[in-house]
């Protein structure tokens, strides 16, 4: 039988009214270590790697019907904070979903997506600038489910860094970010927002994180040619993702305005 003719199939199979919410439940009551090592494939100190999806098995039951996750969407996270404006962006065409996953130290990383534009959250009195909103799921290796009233949100950092910028010249502090936390069965889930980083859009753009606050140089290390990485010696959890922006969205006046108004002389961007 070729695809389309299963895909045929698999639709013509008569579904109960709440299939989709038994299966969904199935799923997160059978997520195991084992998944998680499947979809989280290890690295010691930079980098990232497409996360595995769902369990084949899973995903055979579920063709043409919905894609099943044991993770909220970034537009789920968005209604628990109680922005349904930002939830809808998170849906829209203009969001980019990443589902991006490192494994480190006991910890399971995973960038979700991101969307970026004006008027997009109605929790903000900077909703009419433009402004990047990022979602970051952090799960435990070893099952321990993470509690939110014991995990610091100032012990670790989610940000942004640029290729060619300095990493403490261009991070959540200079970029007038904010970041809230919440947890959801055992998993933690960070939203991000932050000036509009397509601006830089012509150049690398990352998010990081790590343990640690600031950036600084032992932290990160910034080669001849702009790229950034995990300085060698720094130890703790960490991962650094790269996003795929669209390029034509660059607009290097408003970097110039950014550089302008942060008051540092320009070579502190760069050295």
């Amino acid at each position: 039988m070729n695809w389309n003719d299963y895909r045929k199939a698999v639709d013509a199979i008569p579904l109960s009214a709440d299939f989709q919410e038994r299966t969904e439940e199935l799923v997160r009551r059978t997520a195991k270590i084992a998944e998680l090592e499947k979809e989280c494939i290890s690295v010691k100190k930079k980098g990232f790697v497409k996360a595995v999806t769902i369990a084949a098995a899973v995903a055979l039951l579920t063709v043409s019907a919905y894609a099943a996750s044991r993770w909220l969407s970034p537009a789920q996270v968005a209604d628990l904070h109680g922005d349904p404006l930002l939830s809808q962006a998170f849906q829209s065409e203009d969001a980019v979903r990443l589902d991006q996953s490192v494994q480190t130290e006991n910890f399971c990383v995973t960038l979700a997506g991101l969307v970026s534009g004006e008027n997009l959250s109605e929790w903000t009195d900077q909703a009419d600038q433009s402004r990047t909103y990022a979602v970051m799921i952090l799960e435990s290796l070893d099952g321990t489910p993470l509690d939110i009233d014991d995990f610091s949100i100032t012990e670790y950092t989610f940000t942004p860094l640029v290729a060619g910028f300095t990493p403490w010249s261009v991070n959540n502090w200079t970029l007038d970010a904010g970041v809230s936390l919440l947890e959801q069965d055992g998993a933690l889930y960070y939203l991000l927002d932050t000036r509009n980083i397509e601006m830089f859009a012509d150049h690398t753009v990352y998010m990081a994180f790590y343990q640690g606050r600031l950036p600084d140089p032992d932290i990160f290390t910034m080669a001849e040619d702009g790229t950034i990485a995990f300085a060698e010696n720094f130890e703790g959890p960490q991962a650094l993702f790269t996003l795929p922006l669209d390029e034509s969205k660059a607009d290097p006046a408003a970097v110039e305005q950014f550089m302008d108004d942060s008051g540092f002389d320009r070579e502190w961007f760069t050295s």
